[in-house]
């Protein structure tokens, strides 16, 4: 894994964690506050006994079962004090779903570098869990409402080719967020909405370094060693990905060498600006520098 790949997934387990605390911090403060209202009796009055069934749940309830809350529960809180902890567990299923995913999005891969993943297609498969996430949460234990997601989700069709995936999924979420509206949960709405701009802003804070254009730059030259070293200069100094695809030497019957490589640039590298430099470099020699646009190769989905 290169250092972007780490420092997502550092991003992703720091999340995890923080809402797992605060999952943690609000689960004793509920947990004391309904203590402290059973304990709580007029005089003369006996505490009610707990049932035997209310006894097995709490032994064999486990710290995680604690922090993420039951399964078939939707997590709406009973009432505006224990909002707190149901939108601390939320916030950590929405953490763990990303983090999750973000594992198998980023996994290493035998011979394959880095810079050949298309990161639009990992951004989307860390937003499709959190999605779904959502939507399970939404859909609880009503068949009812397992149907009305299925139904808005049929209705999404596209008919013109997205260059980002990514916003594909957002349109997913657009829909998990009115759907949760439309049912009454503002909590799960709104932290959705937070979570997954939080998501966003860190996706794309990396995604620029992971873009590129693949363009094919042809230089012809008096010098053809010469040149190759300057080429080899600038590209070691703009840290550019390249690969060496022809090398003409120049001869008695053609005094000209041609020098082409395979250059992965930047979104932000401008070719004016290269071929100045390349030109000032070695202007006594270099007679022509072209770029040419070519279908990125490296991307092993499309």
């Amino acid at each position: 894994m290169n250092r972007l790949t780490l420092a997502l997934l550092a991003i992703f387990g720091v999340l995890l964690l923080g809402s797992g605390m605060l999952a943690y911090v609000f689960r004793d403060r509920s947990a004391g506050t309904h203590a402290a209202a059973s304990s709580t009796s007029t005089p003369g009055t006996s505490p009610t006994p707990q049932s035997g069934t209310e006894n097995q749940n709490k032994r064999g309830s486990n710290p995680l079962t604690e922090l993420f809350g039951a399964d078939s529960s939707g997590l709406t809180p009973s009432s505006f004090s224990s909002w707190e902890a149901a939108a601390a567990r939320i916030a950590l299923r929405f953490a763990l779903a990303a983090f999750l995913a973000a594992l198998l999005a980023f996994r290493p891969r035998r011979g394959l570098s880095a810079s050949g993943r298309n990161p639009y297609v990992a951004q989307t498969q860390i937003l499709m869990a959190v999605v779904a996430g959502a939507m399970m949460m939404v859909v609880g234990d009503s068949a009812a409402r397992a149907f009305g997601i299925f139904a808005a989700a049929s209705l999404v069709r596209f008919r013109t080719n997205i260059r980002d995936p990514k916003e594909i999924t957002v349109l997913l979420i657009c829909l998990g967020v009115g759907l949760a509206a439309g049912v009454g949960r503002w909590d799960m709405a709104v932290i959705l909405t937070l979570f997954v701009l939080l998501a966003l802003a860190i996706l794309e804070f990396f995604e620029q370094s992971q873009v590129f254009r693949s363009m094919e730059l042809c230089v012809e030259t008096r010098n053809v060693d010469k040149t190759n070293r300057v080429l080899q200069q600038v590209f070691a100094q703009h840290r550019f990905d390249t690969e060496l695809r022809q090398l003409n030497r120049e001869d008695a019957d053609d005094p000209m060498g041609k020098i082409v490589y395979l250059v992965n640039l930047d979104t932000t590298a401008s070719t004016n600006q290269l071929s100045e430099e390349i030109l000032l470099a070695d202007k006594e020699n270099i007679d022509s520098v072209e770029w040419d646009q070519k279908e990125s190769k490296t991307y092993i989905y499309r």
